[in-house]
């Protein structure tokens, strides 16, 4: 499996949100949606982002992807009192007192006014698989990404047309949206994992030793792997390879094949008809009582429970 591809396969556009905020300094905007993965395109001025207890700055280019469901807050600067809250269902409020909040401007478009200094595209994704929320999680809380990380002809397209598409609504317009959300994610993720800056997982599949050996799994989940297995295909000692693949991937070899399993499954159990039987032999178990007994240990809950949901 394609590593973005099994990220891109969870978080869709479908039934994302999209957003353009234009809003004038000083600015302070919370955002507490819950979404889990939120990408942010900026087309104009500068901001400051608050997320996990650190603060970024991005400008003019930049793309910031935050991981979810903790809340941050955009501002011009981080002393800025808060204007406007955004909740659940892009609910907004704005506290008692607040000076200048921002309002609707149009369809999509959202701030002070349309010519504000400060413009940016805001896109949250739902992510509708336990494969692509495994993915998101590996991921930092914040990230911001420079135009120089970035293939900027693909990136400078695919935001103009997002930018175009948000001034008018016609037919089909969801769907155009969709896709172009897609393939920024897609465009973002690329780039950022084929860089120095990269997430840890990313880093660890660009590994000569550990990369492979993650690939093969990935490819063969259900075959009998073992820590052995996994060593001879690395070409290295059993010791060696569990303590480099511990190192970084971040837990050890046969933990991360139980959650890869595991998480195979619950999308199996949710996203389709087959038999736990059928289902136990895809991703690795001798048996529906075997793969039972691992979601009990590994997850608390039993199979049915998954499949009823």
């Amino acid at each position: 499996m394609d590593h973005i591809a099994g990220l891109l396969d969870g978080p869709r556009a479908r039934g994302a949100f999209l957003l353009r905020c234009v809003l004038e300094p000083p600015f302070a905007v919370r955002i507490e949606d819950g979404a889990p993965l939120t990408v942010v395109v900026m087309v104009r001025g500068e901001t400051a982002l608050e997320a996990d207890g650190e603060v970024v700055a991005a400008r003019a280019g930049d793309v910031v992807v935050l991981r979810g469901p903790a809340p941050y807050t955009v501002c011009s600067d981080p002393g800025v009192a808060v204007q406007a809250v955004i909740g659940p269902d892009e609910a907004c409020s704005s506290p008692p007192g607040a000076v200048r909040p921002p309002t609707e401007l149009g369809v999509r478009t959202w701030g002070h006014a349309p010519d504000a200094a400060t413009s940016m595209l805001v896109g949250t994704y739902p992510v509708g698989g336990e494969m692509g929320a495994r993915l998101v999680r590996s991921l930092p809380p914040v990230a911001v990404l420079r135009p120089d990380d970035l293939p900027g002809l693909a990136l400078g397209a695919l935001t103009a047309l997002l930018d175009a598409e948000l001034d008018h609504e016609g037919p089909g317009q969801e769907v155009v949206l969709d896709r172009a959300l897609d393939l920024l994610l897609a465009t973002v993720l690329r780039a950022w994992f084929a860089g120095p800056a990269a997430p840890s997982a990313a880093l660890a599949r660009r590994d000569p030793a550990v990369g492979p050996a993650l690939r093969a799994v990935e490819a063969e989940p259900a075959r009998g792997w073992t820590v052995d297995a996994l060593a001879r295909h690395a070409g290295l000692s059993r010791a060696a390879f569990a303590r480099r693949f511990t190192t970084l991937v971040g837990e050890p070899p046969m933990s991360w094949l139980t959650d890869l399993r595991l998480t195979l499954a619950a999308d199996l159990l949710r996203g389709s008809d087959l038999t736990l039987a059928a289902i136990a032999d895809r991703v690795g178990y001798a048996s529906p009582f075997a793969l039972s007994a691992a979601f009990l240990r590994e997850r608390g809950v039993r199979p049915t429970a998954l499949r009823a949901g």
